[in-house]
């Protein structure tokens, strides 16, 4: 481990796309709840279209123009909006909440439930997502994480980037900001830490978009972030967890 991270007691998490595979669990479950409901849709394109709505949404909160919602609702209007533009119909209150709720039942990438498991037992752990606790709670029990606290967005009612939610990353914890690290598969999000003292490290997750629309995956050379690793894994053998 580098001699500078020697202080480190903590290590906060973004969720969607670097702990957890979105893209892929969306496509899934909508493929089979699409085969029980007798729906031809095209849910590829389907979890891709919901994904991009996530940041205006979020900056509609961000500038003001809507109160504070948590990530749930915004998800939901988002949901109500597909809706249309897919033109499934039909649906009780009930599906609707549930289907909703799909991101509260993400699938965890391959190696992050052993990598978390690691780093726990040597670092404080935490989510630092836009996702809100209840969603980060019952993502957790879905997953098999064991957060030792959950932190984020709606503890501040601020989503990231913006300063709020990395200021409190190390104020709930009692922690200066070289004591916590920032983990995320997004360039954005580390450098906005790395702007609030936060020590960061990158996971690389070539997968998260899988060539669709949203974006392409960050990449970072070992000099970007203070740890620049291949999975979480890696991150916790380079933490020397």
């Amino acid at each position: 481990m580098k001699r500078e991270l020697a202080n480190v007691k903590a290590l906060v998490f973004d969720i969607f796309g670097t702990v957890v595979d979105w893209r892929g669990s969306v496509i899934a479950e909508g493929i089979a709840w699409g085969n029980a409901k007798n729906l031809n849709v095209d849910w590829v394109a389907f979890a891709d279209r919901w994904r991009l709505g996530y940041k205006p949404a979020m900056d509609k909160v961000r500038k003001g123009e809507i109160p504070w919602t948590r990530l749930d609702d915004l998800h939901r209007m988002i949901l109500e909006e597909l809706l249309i533009e897919f033109k499934i119909e039909g649906l009780t209150e009930e599906e609707k909440v549930s289907w909703t709720h799909v991101w509260r039942r993400l699938k965890p990438w391959p190696d992050s439930v052993e990598g978390l498991s690691r780093i726990k037992k040597k670092y404080l752990i935490a989510p630092l997502s836009n996702g809100n606790i209840a969603l980060m709670a019952s993502l957790a029990r879905s997953a098999g994480f064991s957060w030792d606290a959950i932190l984020g967005a709606e503890l501040v009612r601020h989503y990231k980037p913006d300063r709020e939610v990395y200021v409190s990353a190390y104020y709930y914890l009692d922690l200066k900001p070289e004591e916590v690290m920032m983990c995320a598969a997004h360039v954005y999000d580390l450098q906005a830490a790395r702007g609030k003292g936060l020590r960061t490290g990158f996971i690389y997750r070539p997968d998260e978009y899988g060539n669709g629309p949203v974006g392409v995956p960050d990449k970072a050379k070992p000099r970007d972030f203070d740890v620049v690793s291949s999975s979480i894994i890696d991150l916790a053998q380079q933490m020397g967890a």
